[in-house]
């Protein structure tokens, strides 16, 4: 074999070796970025189904044709007091967390686009089919939350959204790939977060940057509800 050829091989290798090496230091760095910001991220937008739902109205009497207001007072009581209950709970609060980072939905790539100037982004393709599992283990020892997978779980379009005493998460949480700009001090994400039963969910962009040397929550935009 030629020498120009060995040569051209050895090149056409190091080439390779190098654009996978990027790549994974790529998602390194994007990792390591949304471990810094993820407990904020949950934070600022989980849903609690415990403490969701509002007190029930005034129920009119079939009899009478009046307003129950003595059991309507008593029943107010009681979810006043449940709910402050739940609130001064030092327990960790069960948050579950669905398994893969996945991309960006055309949906919120729509949205996106409306709220945020991205001449400053790079839009990297490969998020398009690319996934990751967040690494839970990262946040084992956080004081507030005890994150878990949601692949442990029944799907969450059938929890019972008035169960508030079970082992079950007391909402559901999803987050997309970041994309950042072009010199890395800014980022923007999807977040979805949910509190069971196909009834209440809220989908979120979320704009992340990096001041000081450390990754923060710059805004919070909420993007749809059902």
């Amino acid at each position: 074999m030629k020498l120009s050829k060995v040569i051209f091989i050895v090149f056409i290798l190091l080439s390779l070796f190098g654009c996978i090496k990027e790549k994974i230091d790529e998602l390194q760095f994007e990792k390591d970025v949304l471990n810094n910001v993820f407990v904020e991220i949950v934070d600022s937008i989980y849903m609690d189904r415990r403490v969701i739902l509002p007190p029930r109205t005034l129920r009119i009497e079939f009899k009478t044709n009046k307003e129950d207001t003595i059991g309507f007072h008593k029943e107010l009581k009681e979810y006043w007091r449940d709910r402050d209950s739940i609130k001064n709970d030092k327990t960790r609060i069960l948050i579950g967390v669905y398994d893969h980072v996945t991309k960006i939905s055309p949906q919120e790539n729509e949205i996106i686009i409306k709220e945020i100037n991205l001449s400053d982004y790079t839009y990297e393709i490969s998020k398009e089919r690319d996934e990751f599992t967040v690494d839970l283990a990262q946040f084992k020892n956080n004081k507030k939350f005890d994150f878990q997978y949601l692949s442990k779980f029944p799907p969450v379009n059938v929890w019972d959204l008035n169960d508030k005493k079970s082992y079950m998460p007391v909402g559901a949480l999803g987050i997309s790939r970041i994309q950042f700009n072009k010199t890395k001090t800014r980022g923007v994400l999807s977040a979805s977060a949910s509190c069971g039963g196909g009834r209440c969910g809220r989908g979120f962009l979320i704009i992340i940057e990096n001041k000081s040397g450390k990754w923060k929550i710059a805004e919070v935009i909420h993007t749809w509800e059902s």
